[in-house]
């Protein structure tokens, strides 16, 4: 009979540590902030610093305009009172912090083709807090070409008062890479093949048309009226404001924010539209 009722009692023994484990596994609490943590901003780190091809590209492009296009310039632009060397120097150093940003960005596309951003979705990684290590890569990334086309500048006779020189490099190093967020939005957005061939010209044509390769001031009305209403026009703005000075137009802020902001809602929609199925 003691055997029996010692029998009996193993599967109540049982069925009480199954009852714990599912209770423990509910009580599971998901990791803070989203799963956005320092180990994983490393290896992103590490994996993008080790792709030569996409640093060499970013890095020599904006080098090439400022040489070719920037360091020959001398006195100044009609209409102008400011240093064209200087403008030039801001303008493809912010080009190069865009371009980096996007192209880190784009990356997402590669990662989706192969599979990565749906074994996301089995782990508690939120939407915003990929994003935002993606955008953080970004922005370390393209700190590289600003800092080389600065002091390619500063030793090619570009001016500026002693005071916008550091300002200047710091805003033209975050404008340039709040744009990470445009190259996330287009890599959830199209195929791998494509990502690249349309953000490559599509950067160009927005620089050119917000008026980083030519300054707004010798643009026609029309053209400058066009360049409101692009998004670069807000952040190239910011970042020439301490060369170029004058007073500060809030709307340069409103539209950089509007612009990434968008950027970023989209690529969020599209990070949990494309991990929506396991």
């Amino acid at each position: 009979m003691t055997d029996h009722t010692a029998l009996q009692a193993v599967p109540a023994t049982d069925h009480i540590d199954h009852h714990m484990d599912d209770h423990i596994d509910l009580e599971r609490k998901v990791p803070p902030h989203g799963g956005f943590n320092a180990r994983l901003l490393r290896i992103e780190l590490a994996r993008v610093l080790r792709n030569k091809r996409t640093l060499v590209f970013t890095m020599l492009l904006p080098i090439a305009f400022y040489v070719a296009f920037g360091v020959p310039q001398s006195g100044q632009w009609p209409g102008t009172d400011f240093d064209p060397k200087a403008y030039e120097m801001i303008s493809f150093a912010l080009y190069g912090a865009l371009a980096a940003s996007c192209a880190i960005g784009a990356g997402v596309a590669v990662e989706r083709a192969q599979g990565w951003s749906r074994q996301l979705r089995l782990t508690p990684l939120s939407g915003p807090a990929y994003i935002g290590i993606k955008v953080i890569t970004a922005m370390i990334t393209a700190a590289l070409p600003v800092i080389i086309v600065f002091v390619i500048g500063a030793s090619t006779g570009a001016s500026m008062s002693t005071g916008a020189w550091p300002i200047s490099l710091v805003l033209t190093w975050i404008c340039g890479s709040l744009f990470a967020s445009l190259g996330l939005f287009v890599g959830y957005l199209v195929p791998s093949e494509n990502a690249m061939q349309v953000l490559g010209p599509g950067i160009s044509l927005l620089a050119f048309a917000g008026g980083i390769f030519y300054p707004l001031a010798v643009m026609s009305h029309t053209m400058r009226t066009v360049a409101s209403f692009t998004p670069m026009w807000g952040l190239s703005q910011i970042a020439r404001y301490p060369m170029l000075g004058g007073s500060f137009d809030p709307m340069w802020l409103v539209s950089a924010v509007l612009w990434i902001g968008l950027f970023f809602a989209g690529a969020v929609w599209r990070f949990r539209r494309d991990t929506s199925r396991v």
